[in-house]
């Protein structure tokens, strides 16, 4: 059993689901993404997504027509895998068509695309075994990308505070429970942070923030400071 934080911006809110590995994700049309495809190799409890990412979904499903495997979709940023500010992480991200052939995977590849949901479709040549499509939102912090993640100050609401909660508690500065809001606690967790490693404690995650945030937290496995329920 898993809990899944969905965030949906129309609203800007965060919806809670306590689902079973086998049934559907929230949002996702009929049963052609369930929880189990959806965390893959991640062995977290709790897991996360949001409404547009599971609509960019259902249309590329629908479109394809037939099903979609996916191999590699959700993980924390201390489990790792994906470099430091992976789209992964902010559970908006999907590879898929592993161990498909080519034609399907370029078939795959041209729906994605052609759907307009995605906000990124990486071209064929550099994923030669997957097809990699993402729903990443909100303006990069650092300037000349569009992969990195979006400032986070107080009041912020998103997956990306997610990102952010859990990164500052593997490291060891509680920012509470993991909700998605950045209020005090997390602005306090923030700042501690801020100043044991040498930056403005200004309780705001830009771009320096960010880079040696996640450089620090990504892939350093499973800490006893670590929330994750």
């Amino acid at each position: 059993m898993a809990k899944l934080l969905i965030y949906d911006a129309y609203t800007n809110r965060f919806y809670t689901y306590d689902r079973g590995e086998n049934e559907p994700m929230p949002y996702s049309y009929g049963n052609t993404l369930t929880v189990g495809e959806f965390r893959g190799s991640s062995r977290a409890n709790v897991l996360w997504t949001t409404v547009a990412a599971m609509e960019a979904w259902n249309l590329t499903r629908r479109r394809y027509g037939r099903g979609i495997p996916v191999g590699y979709a959700f993980k924390r940023i201390w489990e790792g895998g994906h470099g430091t500010t992976s789209q992964h992480y902010a559970g908006v991200a999907f590879d898929v068509g592993q161990g498909s052939g080519s034609a399907a995977r370029k078939q795959i590849h041209a729906t994605a695309t052609a759907t307009g949901a995605w906000g990124y479709v990486e071209p064929l040549s550099m994923t030669p075994t997957w097809v990699h499509f993402d729903r990443r939102y909100g303006t990069p912090a650092c300037p000349n990308t569009t992969a990195g993640y979006p400032t986070i100050r107080r009041g912020s609401r998103s997956t990306y505070v997610l990102i952010l909660q859990d990164a500052l508690n593997a490291l060891g500065y509680s920012s509470g429970a993991l909700d998605g809001i950045c209020g005090s606690n997390t602005i306090s967790a923030l700042k501690a942070w801020q100043r044991a490693v040498s930056l403005t404690a200004d309780g705001v995650c830009g771009c320096a923030s960010w880079r040696k945030l996640a450089a620090s937290a990504a892939g350093i496995g499973r800490t006893a400071t670590v929330v994750d329920k």
